[in-house]
């Protein structure tokens, strides 16, 4: 399923190859973690598949392309970045 991703208030539609290069991206980043030997080794790895994916992107769709790979590297802890996280209680609130 395509996403689409506003950048600067407009919706960048980045079709179904860099979506497919995003999610083959994602699969593999917790191989690209327990095959590093280290968090240099990691980044660099990271480094890698990021300017490929990036030089496979045409201009209109860097800015949105950019962003999608710094939250994935945000995940990831290749890049800096805030994780958000939230509390899902399994049960119901005390009454």
């Amino acid at each position: 399923m395509q996403e689409q991703h506003a950048i600067a208030g407009q919706t960048v539609d980045l079709g179904p190859e860099l979506e497919a290069e995003l999610t083959a991206l994602d699969r593999e980043m917790p191989r690209m973690q327990s095959m590093a030997g280290n968090i240099f080794a990691l980044a660099t790895a990271w480094a890698e598949r990021h300017a490929a994916i990036l030089q496979r992107t045409p201009p209109s769709m860097r800015p949105a392309m950019e962003a999608r790979l710094h939250r994935i590297g945000i995940r990831w802890g290749v890049v800096h970045g805030v994780r958000m996280t939230a509390q899902f209680p399994a049960m119901g609130s005390p009454r």
